[in-house]
This record gives structure tokens, C-alpha cells and sequence, in this order.
């Protein structure tokens, strides 16, 4: 468990370590670490509508509860992403895995409070935020961790589908959590079942990861250098200060600096990944009302957590067709995937608005949701191909906060707007869609020019 990672090796002149490819055991543990966290999200979400019913609570209280947790994402994935530069991805991937945990544990224990009577449901929701909060606090540590060690371990040209496999994870995670999330409502914890038996699972996957995946802290300090990131795998400044001939594949250099979202090189990437990313969140913030109030399930919350799972683990499915199928039967870059996802999402989405049986609004969702399985992959490695790989660190910390963001208020936006008119909502998700597909047309890079390896 504290042995120095074996996929780095040592130059005899003093050089930085040079990355191999990620074992298959590795993969497995890093895949791991996104889907409990994916499955246990997505399982809340199924049970969330039923417990904000049940508690008689609006809906658009019950997504404004997620906000500021996903404040505190984005201001902390960042934080956390630096200081995996220095620390290493392993500390901060546990550390994302123990917030999820405690996280978990009490939101489960506010909202049964809350259902049994013994708090009130302002009291309930109120501190179920508050517990949330710990999740976007420390569990944003784990993504920009997650991804930074893939990236900064993979060829430019191989980045894209690397990163879609760990995407993927949370499209697995989205499968399991929906179908599982029925079966966890169980006596004595009824409609919180889901978060008890989840955060048990973090703490499994918490002791796998201490277990079995190599500590990666920095070995050397850097010198001659005032920013030198030394993280696992990625090669750095030897001891003199100097580059060694292989680092970065070749790429041009930069002069180390703090990355910010709206630089020259990031900009088209964020502008699409923060866009993108709040119709998804509206979305999804829609998804599970949209189920009980066609369905006619108000007044039975409990019955209405199968088919809430049913659509969203087929929009799970398609999602996992986009990332398993899709992108590395194509080849598609990340220019590709983004355009066509975000186009593929505004049709699904224009469908889903006029869907009235379950059949219809699963398949809308479906096709919704594999236009965001292209998406979300193509911004995220178009993030990473924009940067060198010594700005890996940085650029996860990025898209995780830009991800942390699209969730802040617009679940909100997109239930309240909802609750006016179906039109409303998703009128402004396929705008959306449609403005992204606009500016990333003109403004996003060619594939050909990010996915070649410069040497």
C-alpha cells in the first residue's frame, strides 16, 4: 500500500520519471472511484422527488438543496486539483471517497429524521444541504485527481477515448444507480435506504483504493523552477532545472503559470462546457418530476421511485452506448463528439418535452442523454489536449469546477421554469443546445490539430 508507484522509473542522470501505460488493475481501481460516487448520486436522484413529496416540500426547493453544495464544488475541485500536483492523486482521491462517505451517512440520517416526524421538513432539507455541502467541500477531490492521472499518463492522440472510458464510469454508475435505488428502499430505512447502503460501498471502494493502488507523493523536490507540478507519471523539470528531451510528448512549451477559465487556449472549451453542462443539469433537475407528474405518481411517492429509476438508467444505458460504442468505434475527437452530442441532446430534449407515457419519455431521455455521453467526453479532453501535459492538474481542476457550476442553480432554473410551463424548461434547454452547437462550430479547434502527437 505505500509503495512508490511502479509504472514511474527513475533515469540513472537524476531525470524525472517517465510514464508508462495505466495497468489494467489500476484502470479497474480509478473506474472504481467514479462509480460508486456516480451510482450513489444518481440512486439519490431517483429517490429525492418521492422523499420531496412525501415531505411536502416544492420541487424546486428540493434542487435548490444541491446548490450550494455545487458552489462549493466549484471553488474547491480546483483547490483540490493544485494540491494533488503536490500531494499526489491517490491522497486526493481518498479524500473525495471519505467526503462522498460522510456525505452520504448524514444526509440519509437528516432526511429519515425529516420522514419519521422527529424534524420538521424545513429542518429536514435544511440540514440535508448542509450535509451535502461536504460532498461538493471534499468529494470534488476526487474527479480532477481521477482525471489528471489518466491524462497525464496518456498519448495526445489515445486522451480522447482514454478519458471516455473513465467518463464512462459515471454512465456505468448511472445504470446501476437508478435500477438499484428501487431495491434499497427497505424496511426501517425506507425511501433513505439508497444512501445508507451507498456509503458502505465508499467505504469498500475507500479501503480497495488504500489498499491496492501505489502512493504517488512527489519523490524530489523541483529546483530552478518557481511552478513545477510533479505529479504521478507526468514527466517534470529534472534536478538542474531542465526539461528532459520526452516530456510532454514533444509539445510546445509554456511558461508555467495558474491556469484560468476564460484564457486564450481554454475559452471555446469552457464557454461549451459550462453551457453544455447547465442544459444537462436542467435536465436532469426536471427529469424525475417530469415522471411522477405524467404518470400521475404525486400521490403515491414511494411507487414512483421504479419508473424515475426506469428513465433515468436508460438514459444511463445510452450514455454508456455513446462512451463504449460511439467514440472508439468512430474514432471521434473531441471537436466531433462535442458538436454532435450537443445536437443528438437538443433533439432528444425537444422530444422528451412532449412525452406523456413512460415508454416515450424513457426513449427521449435516452436519446437526450446519448447526446451528452458524446458531449461531456469531447469538452473534457478538448480541456486536456488545449493544455500541456505539465497543466494537467490544472485543466481537471477546471472542468471539475466548470461541471460544479452548471449544477449551482440551474436544476433550480429548469424545475421552476418547469413548474410554469413544460415549454418554458425545455425550450431553454434546446436553445441552449442549439447556441452551444452555434459557437462551437466557429470557435472549437479541429481535431486533426488537438489529437496529434507533436514530436
Amino acid at each position: 500500500m505505500g509503495d512508490a508507484d511502479p509504472d514511474k522509473t527513475l533515469t540513472p542522470a537524476g531525470v524525472a520519471p517517465q510514464s508508462k501505460p495505466i495497468s489494467r488493475e489500476r484502470m479497474v481501481l480509478l473506474f472504481a472511484v467514479m462509480l460508486t460516487t456516480a451510482a450513489g448520486n444518481t440512486a439519490m436522484q431517483s429517490v429525492m422527488p418521492s422523499i420531496g413529496t412525501a415531505l411536502k416540500v416544492d420541487d424546486v426547493w428540493i434542487s435548490l438543496a444541491y446548490s450550494w453544495s455545487a458552489l462549493l464544488w466549484v471553488f474547491c475541485a480546483p483547490i483540490w486539483a493544485d494540491r494533488s500536483d503536490r500531494r499526489g492523486r491517490k491522497a486526493m482521491m481518498a479524500l473525495g471517497l471519505v467526503g462522498f462517505i460522510a456525505s452520504f451517512s448524514l444526509c440519509g440520517l437528516m432526511l429519515w429524521f425529516g420522514l419519521s416526524g422527529y424534524l420538521t421538513a424545513f429542518w429536514a432539507l435544511l440540514l440535508f444541504a448542509a450535509a451535502r455541502s461536504l460532498y461538493g467541500g471534499f468529494g470534488s477531490a476526487a474527479p480532477p485527481a481521477v482525471q489528471a492521472y489518466v491524462a497525464s499518463r496518456t498519448p495526445r492522440s489515445e486522451r480522447t477515448q482514454a478519458l471516455s472510458l473513465i467518463a464512462s464510469s459515471f454512465g456505468l454508475g448511472t445504470v446501476i444507480g437508478p435500477a438499484l435505488a428501487p431495491l434499497m428502499v427497505l424496511p426501517g430505512v425506507g425511501l433513505t435506504g439508497p444512501f445508507v447502503i451507498f456509503a458502505l460501498i465508499g467505504v469498500l471502494t475507500l479501503v480497495a483504493l488504500r489498499w491496492r493502488l501505489p502512493n504517488d507523493e512527489p519523490q524530489f523536490p523541483a529546483r530552478g523552477k518557481a511552478y513545477d507540478p510533479s505529479y504521478s507519471g507526468s514527466p517534470t523539470a529534472d534536478l538542474s532545472g531542465t526539461q528532459s528531451e520526452d516530456d510532454d510528448d514533444g509539445e510546445e512549451q509554456v511558461e508555467p503559470h495558474k491556469l484560468r477559465w476564460f484564457e486564450p487556449r481554454l475559452r471555446p472549451w469552457v464557454i461549451v462546457n459550462l453551457l453544455g453542462g447547465h442544459a444537462q443539469a436542467m435536465m436532469l433537475g426536471i427529469a424525475g418530476f417530469l415522471v411522477l407528474d405524467r404518470l400521475g405518481l404525486r400521490d403515491n411517492p414511494t411507487e414512483g421511485t421504479g419508473p424515475v429509476g426506469l428513465v433515468l438508467m436508460a438514459g444511463a444505458i445510452a450514455t454508456l452506448l455513446a462512451q463504449w460504442g460511439l467514440i472508439p468505434r468512430f474514432n471521434l475527437g473531441p471537436r466531433a463528439a462535442t458538436l454532435s452530442g450537443i445536437l443528438i441532446s437538443a433533439i432528444g430534449v425537444a422530444v422528451l418535452g412532449i412525452a406523456d407515457d413512460l415508454h416515450l419519455i424513457a426513449l427521449s431521455f435516452a436519446i437526450a442523454s446519448l447526446g451528452f455521453g458524446l458531449f461531456r467526453p469531447g469538452a473534457t479532453s478538448g480541456t486536456s489536449l488545449a493544455v500541456t501535459r505539465s497543466e494537467q492538474g490544472q485543466a481537471s481542476g477546471i472542468t471539475a469546477s466548470v461541471a460544479g457550476a452548471s449544477y449551482i442553480y440551474a436544476p433550480a432554473l429548469g424545475v421552476w421554469l418547469y413548474g410554469h410551463s413544460d415549454w418554458l424548461g425545455f425550450g431553454l434547454i434546446v436553445a441552449i443546445c442549439l447556441i452551444v452547437f452555434a459557437y462551437g462550430w466557429v470557435s472549437l479547434q479541429a481535431d486533426s490539430d488537438l489529437t496529434r502527437d507533436r514530436r
